[in-house]
């Protein structure tokens, strides 16, 4: 294939980031990404490179935006926190305190940290919504209201893949009188001076790169072939039936679009470079954004050991629910995916992206991408191998420090 230019910076020691990122291009069928690593503040790694279409008519640029699906969801509980952080929002109230309609059928006493930690059995309204309603913020949320919880709340966790950001989402709403896009921009990303959107206005969008692949639900039946089809009437139905009500009932359309990219999905729709995310998780880390108690919290197990979740559990070729670890809002690191500090957590997207803070070793992680690949919580091997790379960096200049060097 082509040869990939790749643009950007390394800090001295951190060129083996550059060799894996130049990997991911010649090997890993890579078509336009960057990845940002901050460490104590200071980038040492600020990459990018590809081309931000299918055609290969646009070059990724410094500045590129891109959906990063589920990465996004880490922003959105983000903004909670500010709230818990501020004294507005206490996690144990029940939603219904800052949200009353949510009360009805049966949810008036789920707490608002059970949204976090997807603990309230909201994976879907009862009936699949129709084409372009999602893009209607109190559709969604009136239907969330009225539904009954699929199972009893606190008792299982499911990843609430699609419904999660409008939850969350109207809470901080109702509390702030913004929507979650204003008040990410307002409060958090526009003052760090990062590239995150949720919501990304117009004249914002001619930086958005492409998606090369989308998540359909045409791909999930390719994959899955035994997924069930609508309507699902329980659980107990099927074992993937977790994973058809959590995304295929609320669908959001085309990504490349720009009714998508305008319109507020706070669980999938951010489009963000990787800098900007970077830049948000490396203020975490330089406690510029929570209290340290508020940052202990955030990624403090909200799971049983060993707890399968009924969503992303049945995202497995066999269909076995696999043990998941959450925290209040972002995914924990027992499997590695953020290197070796099982204290570092983050979020990452349908398709590969990822981001995450390890407060231990003062490192802020970022890598998005437009080619559509593997997994949803940073396992992907592009990732992979760069926080590999990074990490083997960090170890080597640490150890310089402690030996005088």
């Amino acid at each position: 294939m082509e040869a990939v230019t790749v643009n950007g910076h390394c800090a001295p020691g951190y060129e083996g980031v550059r060799a894996a990122f130049e990997r991911n291009f010649r090997d890993q069928g890579e078509v336009g990404a960057a990845v940002a690593v901050l460490v104590d503040g200071a980038p040492v790694v600020d990459l990018w490179g590809g081309h931000a279409d299918t055609a290969g008519s646009r070059p990724w640029e410094r500045d590129t935006l891109v959906n990063v699906y589920s990465t996004s969801k880490g922003m959105a509980a983000l903004c909670a926190h500010l709230l818990v952080d501020r004294g507005e929002l206490d996690l144990d109230a029940p939603v219904a305190r800052y949200w009353p309609e949510f009360a009805r059928a049966g949810k008036e006493a789920i707490p608002v940290r059970w949204l976090l930690s997807h603990r309230a059995g909201l994976l879907a309204p009862r009936e699949p919504l129709a084409e372009g309603r999602a893009y209607d913020w109190e559709y969604v949320c009136d239907a969330l209201a009225a539904t009954p919880p699929w199972w009893e709340p606190g008792t299982r966790q499911g990843y609430h893949a699609v419904t999660f950001g409008y939850l969350v989402g109207e809470v901080v709403r109702r509390i702030t009188g913004r929507s979650l896009g204003t008040f990410l921009r307002t409060e958090i990303t526009g003052p760090l001076g990062a590239d995150v959107f949720i919501g990304t206005p117009p004249d914002e969008q001619p930086r958005c790169a492409d998606m090369v692949g989308q998540l359909t639900t045409d791909l999930l039946r390719e994959r899955f072939p035994d997924l069930p089809t609508p309507p699902v009437r329980g659980l107990a139905d099927h074992p993937r039936a977790g994973v058809a009500l959590a995304l295929t009932y609320i669908p959001t359309g085309d990504v490349n679009s720009a009714a998508y990219r305008a319109a507020e999905i706070p669980s999938g729709n951010a489009h963000a470079s990787a800098r900007g995310l970077a830049a948000v998780y490396g203020a975490l880390v330089g406690g510029e954004l929570v209290r340290p108690a508020v940052l202990e919290a955030m990624r403090s197990p909200q799971s049983r050991p060993d707890e399968p979740d009924l969503t992303l559990g049945a995202l497995t070729l066999d269909g076995t629910a696999d043990a998941f670890r959450w925290g209040l809002g972002y995914m924990l690191n027992e499997r590695g995916q953020a290197g070796p500090n099982p204290r570092a957590f983050g979020h990452g997207g349908a398709g590969g992206s990822y981001a995450f803070a390890d407060p231990e070793n003062g490192l802020a992680y970022a890598y998005v991408m437009n080619r559509f690949g593997g997994g949803t919580s940073g396992e992907d091997l592009r990732s992979r191998s760069l926080v590999e790379a990074a990490y083997a960096a960090l170890a080597e200049a640490r150890g310089q420090e402690a030996a005088g060097g």
